[in-house]
């Protein structure tokens, strides 16, 4: 029987290609579309197979002995087809594009013939259904006398796709047919989860411009959060010619695939079904009519649009075609964009992942301070990522059910403390008010608050605020942040953090120095230092910036240590000669600590660079402080920290870091 399936399987590596099949009843024109888009989309990136010519070509005697064979045998060789045109991918790099049969579904009978395989629904990531007219297939089948064309049905398909993790969408016969089918292809093509964070970042950026004045931006999530009303209920609930539809992302969402990236993507070609059947245009803008943006945030936006330091942009998993209408019908469009998605053309969807990846972005690329609104679980990983987060709490009888229990624990096990808008405003809260207290959109203090072009780093460029990757700081602070682990667990953490900010951070600041080491083959090669690093001295903050200081020292072992409880421990001598001190912290609350330092520093030189390598840094300390001040005036002084936090925080008792660190709980 077929050992080729055995040795392709033993040649396959790890990079899965992309295969698409062209399916349809008997008689919808695979064969023929097949033709069209080989010559549509040429050879170079794709790869054509017909399934029955593959079986022909591997099984001895081809498909008349084929057809003889019991199903168990042809079952054996179907897999060993499939699997040999995912190796012929894979070596070569191409999409591989694939017509045949996946089931056989005679009308009126309870059970059809099925031909696909469990390796099918491995291999294949696409299909793409031919959804002809019955009474085009009908004309089609009595004008071919030479095949036997039973009928089929598609709906079986498509569960199978969602339950496998394969895209499936219906393509139906018109004029455009090549062109929409090849559009999708080169789509398939290209489109990872990877390219779709990419893309979101280049609409992003281009929606940004050269605009270098923005200091703030407010982030809004769309549907329940900007108005009540969910948009792909109003979309789904009227079909193109006014009857009523059951909204199939009901189901699709709530299935295998959950709100996953893949789950996103097969949103889209949903999407793309409908607009073949009527005026998808149109369609949205009936929707946008029926939307009723919070009459407090149309407020807002207006007031937002006419500041210079402040921006607002809409991200919604949602259409973006509906948002950008609600938007123009309220006059907001022209400074309020939409980052969104809905069909292929839009170029991405949106994720959980990518609302945040685009505030990680505006925080750190574009170093604007971010205030997010959301109100579901969807929307956590956005809230998180911001500066400032607002949980938008509508009626409890239409609000997301599970929103309560996601904030709950995101809560518990974070450093996350969101506020909470009620909108309307008899809205009853979620959860505890205390620790979710409850603001109100339109009190004088949080409007100007919202409306002031500050922002968390100082925006200059010989003083400034460097932080870790998101990834890394959630890594590192994991353990720092575990009640449970203390005393020399705790210390190696804290040494480590002090490392890695020092390799990776302080490198970039200080600049390194090449000098001559003995190599191991007994000759001399090149090595390097940090510039001038026997001229460096490190000076940990007392007690709880010891361990970190510690890990500094580790990468800069010709530097000097000086420690200091007070001030007024560092002395001449500490200072004289030397063109960097590093003061080393865990944690900057207010920063007065490190402020008394620093003028300290000053008055003995005035003239050396300073760096403060710090764990955990209060957002609040680098936006409005004297701290704050410093960094924005002084051009020899630098911050490099491990994470900014908004949960503002000063140690006591059992939780107090340096208790933690040196097990002395017990004297708290």
């Amino acid at each position: 029987m077929p050992g080729s399936e055995e040795s392709v399987s033993s040649n396959a590596n790890n990079s899965a290609p992309v295969i698409v099949g062209i399916y349809g009843i008997p008689g919808s024109g695979k064969t023929f579309l097949s033709h069209q888009l080989k010559q549509e989309l040429g050879l170079e990136h794709f790869e054509f197979f017909e399934g029955s010519q593959v079986i022909a070509s591997i099984v001895p005697g081809g498909l008349d002995l084929f057809r003889q064979m019991s199903d168990p045998e042809k079952f054996e060789w179907r897999e060993s087809a499939i699997a040999t045109i995912q190796q012929k991918c894979r070596n070569s790099g191409k999409v591989g594009i694939v017509t045949g049969h996946f089931m056989f579904w005679k009308e009126g009978e309870k059970t059809g013939e099925f031909v696909h395989t469990p390796r099918d629904l491995d291999v294949y990531t696409h299909i793409l259904y031919l959804d002809f007219a019955a009474e085009l297939v009908a004309q089609r089948r009595q004008d071919d006398t030479e095949r036997n064309r039973p009928c089929s049905s598609a709906s079986h398909l498509r569960c199978l796709c969602q339950e496998n993790g394969i895209l499936f969408c219906l393509l139906s016969v018109e004029r455009t047919l090549v062109y929409k089918a090849s559009t999708f292809i080169r789509d398939f093509r290209q489109h990872t989860e990877a390219y779709n964070q990419s893309y979101s970042e280049r609409k992003l950026d281009n929606i940004l411009g050269t605009n270098n004045a923005l200091q703030k931006m407010l982030v809004f999530d769309a549907d329940k959060t900007l108005a009540p009303e969910d948009t792909g209920e109003l979309f789904w609930a009227t079909g193109p010619r006014g009857e009523r539809h059951t909204n199939p992302l009901r189901d699709l969402l709530s299935g295998p695939l959950g709100y996953s990236y893949i789950a996103f993507r097969q949103a889209a070609l949903l999407y793309e079904e409908n607009a073949e059947k009527g005026d998808f245009d149109a369609l949205c803008t009936m929707v946008a009519s029926a939307v009723h943006v919070h009459p407090e945030f149309l407020a807002l936006l207006r007031l937002v649009i006419e500041r210079d330091g402040v921006g607002a942009l809409v991200v919604t998993c949602g259409l973006r075609a509906v948002w950008e209408k609600v938007l123009e019908a309220e006059g907001l469009s022209n400074k309020v964009k939409v980052i969104g998605g809905g069909r292929i053309a839009d170029g991405l969807v949106v994720t959980a992942a990518v609302k945040a990846h685009i505030i990680t972005r505006l925080r750190g690329t574009h170093n604007m301070h971010v205030v997010a609104f959301g109100d579901s679980p969807l929307d956590l990983p956005m809230l998180r990522a911001a500066d400032q987060a607002i949980v938008v709490v509508g009626e409890k009888t239409t609000r997301s059910k599970t929103m309560d229990a996601a904030l709950r624990k995101a809560m518990e096990d974070d450093d996350f403390r969101p506020s909470q808008i009620l909108l309307p405003r008899h809205a009853s809260p979620r959860l505890d008010v205390a620790g979710l207290p409850v603001i109100s959109i339109d009190h004088p203090e949080f409007m100007s608050s919202l409306l002031s072009g500050h922002h968390r780093a100082p925006a200059a460029s010989s003083s400034s605020l460097h932080l870790a990757s998101q990834k890394v700081a959630q890594l590192l602070m994991t353990s720092t942040r575990d009640a449970a682990i203390h005393g020399p667990r705790l210390q190696k953490a804290h040494h480590c953090i002090g490392w890695y900010l020092a390799t990776q951070l302080l490198t970039e600041l200080i600049g390194l120095e090449e000098y001559s080491i003995p190599h191991v083959q007994g000759h001399q090669t090149s090595g390097y230092r940090f510039h001038g690093e026997q001229l460096i001295s490190i000076v940990p903050l007392m007690r709880g910036g010891e361990l970190m200081a510690f890990g500094v020292n580790d990468a800069l072992p010709e530097a000097m240590f000086v420690h200091a409880k007070d001030p007024k421990d560092i002395l001449v001598q500490h200072l004289d000669g030397r063109h960097t001190v590093i003061l080393v912290d865990s944690v900057v609350n207010s920063g007065k600590s490190v402020v008394q330092f620093i003028r300290h520093i000053r008055a003995i030189c005035s003239e050396i660079r300073i760096v403060i390598v710090a764990g955990v840094v209060q957002a609040q300390s680098v936006i409005d402080s004297e701290l704050a001040h410093l960094l924005a005036h002084d051009k020899k002084l630098d911050l490099i920290a491990l994470r900014l936090s908004d949960n503002k925080f000063t140690g006591q008792g059992n939780t107090d870091t340096g208790n933690r660190l040196f097990n002395s709980t017990c004297l708290g």
